[in-house]
């Protein structure tokens, strides 16, 4: 069944992608520790700060962008329909009963977040529940299940914080240049010279590219949440027939900012897509028509 490869497909290019960031960080690491002499002081500086960012990351991020969206949580009585869609597929699925959460706004969309199955919030709007017929709604819920069941809310956090860890550790190299410059004035000038001349490239790439890592990391879990939804529910057609009702809405969500639109199941800012294929390494989600497609060939 082509939904098994799709599924294995996509863990292993994400997988290839993590290990590609972690030697692109230890690169800059090394680099940055050997054009300021091996002064590691300035990696344990950043280590420390990112680790308080990852523990606040960690507890209150879904606390964050459940205000930011502007959503509110539901019991059962408030929405029989939607809290037993989303029941029975965590029952199929195995997975605990996330909060339920609805946004009031017209744009069709939805999304999850939580550190783990155990702590898990599915967000929809109400321009979703409104628009899509029920086959199509249990595609779009089993899609966001599945980012909470294969742990990708948390493996985005944990990639956002190692972005920012680039980003503050590329501006601290720069400081330190600035107004410190070496820590070591007994190293081989012309080797602490070619790595100081490589650590000034990366200070100002490395940010760049650590952001094209987390798109694509972002990318491939769209289409992994896609295959593992449609071998949830055995119907591909229902979240391919959702996902084409959300594309064609012309209005953006109201409350998405650039923090949180890679939570969402397609991309919430409407009318900005890109077509050249640069403009494509940064955004947040894989072509609609891409998905729609792979979808309907499972």
């Amino acid at each position: 069944m082509k939904v098994y490869s799709e599924v294995s497909s996509n863990k292993l290019k994400t997988w290839l992608i993590m290990i590609l960031f972690v030697v692109f960080i230890t690169t800059i690491v090394y680099v940055f520790s050997q054009a300021l002499g091996g002064g590691l002081s300035l990696v344990g500086f950043a280590l420390i700060f990112s680790g308080i960012i990852s523990f606040g990351s960690y507890y209150w991020s879904d606390k964050m962008v459940l205000s930011m969206s502007g959503a509110k949580e539901i019991k059962k009585e408030d929405n029989r329909e939607l809290y037993n869609t989303v029941e029975n597929l965590c029952i199929a699925g195995g997975v605990p009963t996330p909060k339920i959460y609805i946004m009031n706004d017209d744009s069709p969309n939805a999304f999850a977040t939580g550190r783990d199955p155990k702590h898990a919030v599915v967000a929809v709007t109400t321009g979703l529940l409104n628009s899509l017929s029920k086959t199509e709604l249990e595609g779009v819920i089993s899609h966001e299940l599945s980012h909470v069941k294969n742990f990708d809310t948390r493996l985005m956090a944990v990639v956002a914080i190692l972005v920012g860890f680039i980003a503050v550790i590329s501006d601290m190299f720069m400081r330190t240049l600035w107004f410190g410059g070496s820590r070591d004035n007994n190293r081989n000038s012309s080797a602490q010279g070619i790595f100081m001349l490589i650590g000034i490239i990366f200070a100002i790439l490395s940010p760049i590219a650590a952001v094209l890592i987390q798109l694509a990391v972002s990318r491939k879990r769209e289409f992994l949440a896609d295959a593992s939804a449609a071998l949830l529910t055995r119907y591909p057609e229902g979240l391919a027939s959702a996902l084409e009702k959300i594309a064609s809405y012309p209005r953006p969500v109201k409350h998405a900012t650039n923090a949180t639109a890679h939570l969402y199941i397609s991309n919430p800012f409407k009318g900005k897509d890109k077509k050249s294929f640069f403009a494509g390494l940064f955004d947040t989600h894989p072509p609609m028509q891409e998905r729609i497609k792979i979808l309907r060939s499972m």
